[in-house]
C-alpha cells in the first residue's frame, strides 16, 4: 500500500505550498493528460493517465511510495475521492482542495448558486439529469463525453431553459457561452464542462432576499401537505380528483428528484402539481383546451414546473419522452393499455365500476404488472353540525411492474 497518498484539486490557478510539496515529493502521480504535464510533476515519478478511476486507485493501492492523485476542481464533490476513500482499496487520503468547476462556473455567470440542484450526466444517468432540469428553475450538469450540453438539449425538446454553458474551465481554453436549449445540439462542445440550466417560472420559496437556509430547493416551499383540499385550487375538482384519490395516488406512484411523471387526463391540474411539488419532472396531457389551461394557472400559482401537452390519448403519448411512472386520470382501458406498453415503474388508474376496474385490472396483468385493486370510499363532514357534505367512490387500481427493464 502506498506510503502516502495526496489528492490535490486543481482550478487552473498556481498550485499551493502544500501541493506543490506534495508532488515534488511524488513517487507516483495520475491524472488527466493536463495534470500530468504540470511542470510541477517530479520527471522520475510513474505517470498514471486516469480513465477508470477504479483501475487507478488499484494501482494506487499498490504502490510503493507517495501517491499523487490530481484532479479538477474540488475532488471531494463529484470527484475522485469518494472512489479512492472505498473500503475495497482502504486508502487514507490527504486532500488539498480547489475551487470547484460548478462554484467557478457560477462565478463566470455571475449568479448565486445556493438555490441550485447539481447533478452528474453520465449516458446510464443523462435522462435522470435532464428530469431535473425540466423540474427545477436551476440546475448546475456536470457531464460527460456522450452526456454534454447537446444531448441536453435533445432531451429537454418542448421545455425552454437557458443554458450557460462553460468549457475547459481554468485553462486558456476557457469559454462561456450562452444558448437557448433549442440551440445547444447545433454546434460542438469541448470537453470537460459544466452546463447551468435556468428557466422556467418562479414559486414561493425562492430565495431572493438572501433569506435562504439550505441548499438546493427549500423543502417548506409552499403549502404543507400531500394532497392539498379543493379549495386551494379555486373552481370545483373532477370526480377523479378527490382529495382522497389524489393522496392515494401520489402514495402508490412515490414521484421523486429525477422521475417523469405522465398525468394524463390532468384535469385541474391539481395531481400534476402536486408531483411536481415533489421534485420529479411533469407532464400533463388532456384533449380539453380548458383543462389544459387551468392546469397551466394552477402551476404557475404554486411555482411548479410542468410541460402540458393538449392532445388526446393515447395518440398524444407516442412522442412523448419514457416516464417512470403514470397516472391515467382518463381514457380507460385503451389508455391503460396504451401507457403499459411503455413499460413505467407504476401505473395508478381508477374506475367507478368494478366491471371497468376489473377491465382496466386484467390489462395490465396481461402486460406483466402486479396489480392492486382497493376501493376508496370518503365521507365529508360538516363539522358544525356533524352532518354528511359529500361523498365519493372509487376503485383504485396500482400496477407495479414485475421485473423491472434495463436501468434507464
Amino acid at each position: 500500500m502506498a506510503d502516502r497518498v495526496t489528492v490535490i484539486g486543481w482550478d487552473g490557478s498556481p498550485l499551493t505550498a502544500a501541493a506543490r510539496s506534495a508532488l515534488g515529493a511524488a513517487t507516483l502521480v495520475a491524472g488527466a493528460a493536463h495534470h500530468l504535464a504540470l511542470p510541477e510533476v517530479p520527471p522520475a515519478a510513474e505517470r498514471i493517465r486516469l480513465g477508470s478511476v477504479a483501475l487507478a486507485a488499484r494501482r494506487v493501492a499498490a504502490h510503493r511510495g507517495t501517491a499523487v492523485v490530481l484532479a479538477d476542481g474540488d475532488p471531494g464533490f463529484f470527484g475522485v475521492v469518494r472512489t479512492l476513500r472505498d473500503p475495497e482499496f482502504g486508502l487514507e487520503v490527504e486532500v488539498v482542495p480547489a475551487v470547484s468547476s460548478v462554484a467557478t462556473a457560477f462565478a463566470r455567470a455571475g449568479m448565486p448558486w445556493d438555490d441550485a440542484h447539481v447533478v452528474v450526466a453520465h449516458p446510464r444517468t443523462l435522462r435522470r439529469a435532464v428530469n431535473v432540469c425540466r423540474a427545477h428553475t436551476k440546475v448546475a450538469v456536470l457531464t460527460s463525453p456522450g452526456a454534454g450540453p447537446a444531448e441536453l438539449g435533445l432531451l429537454m425538446e418542448g421545455v425552454h431553459r437557458t443554458f450557460v454553458i462553460c468549457e475547459e474551465l481554468g485553462t486558456t481554453r476557457e469559454r462561456v457561452t450562452v444558448v437557448t436549449s433549442d440551440k445547444a445540439a447545433d454546434h460542438t462542445w469541448r470537453d470537460p464542462n459544466v452546463v447551468i440550466v435556468v428557466g422556467g417560472s418562479v414559486g414561493p420559496g425562492t430565495a431572493t432576499d438572501g433569506a435562504g437556509w439550505i441548499a438546493g430547493r427549500d423543502p417548506a416551499a409552499g403549502p404543507r401537505g400531500w394532497a392539498l383540499p379543493a379549495e386551494a385550487y379555486g373552481a370545483g375538482l373532477g370526480e377523479g380528483e378527490t382529495d382522497l384519490l389524489r393522496t392515494a395516488q401520489l402514495a402508490r406512484l412515490g414521484p421523486r428528484l429525477g422521475d417523469l411523471v405522465w398525468d394524463i387526463g390532468c384535469g385541474s391540474g391539481a395531481f400534476a402539481t402536486e408531483a411536481a411539488r415533489a421534485g420529479a419532472a411533469v407532464i400533463a396531457v388532456d384533449r380539453a383546451q380548458d383543462a389544459c389551461a387551468r392546469t397551466e394557472a394552477t402551476a404557475r400559482h404554486f411555482g411548479a414546473q410542468l410541460q402540458i401537452v393538449h392532445g388526446t390519448a393515447p395518440h398524444v403519448l407516442e412522442d412523448l419522452p419514457e416516464p417512470d411512472v403514470v397516472r391515467v386520470g382518463g381514457g380507460g382501458a385503451a389508455v391503460v393499455s396504451a401507457v403499459a406498453d411503455r413499460r413505467p415503474q407504476r401505473i395508478v388508474a381508477h374506475a367507478a365500476t368494478r366491471d371497468a376496474a376489473e377491465l382496466v385490472g386484467r390489462d395490465l396483468t396481461e402486460h406483466g404488472y402486479r396489480v392492486e385493486c382497493a376501493l376508496l370510499q370518503s365521507v365529508g363532514l360538516d363539522t358544525r353540525a356533524w352532518t354528511e357534505t359529500e361523498r365519493s367512490v372509487a376503485f383504485l387500481l396500482t400496477g407495479e411492474i414485475v421485473r423491472r427493464e434495463a436501468s434507464r
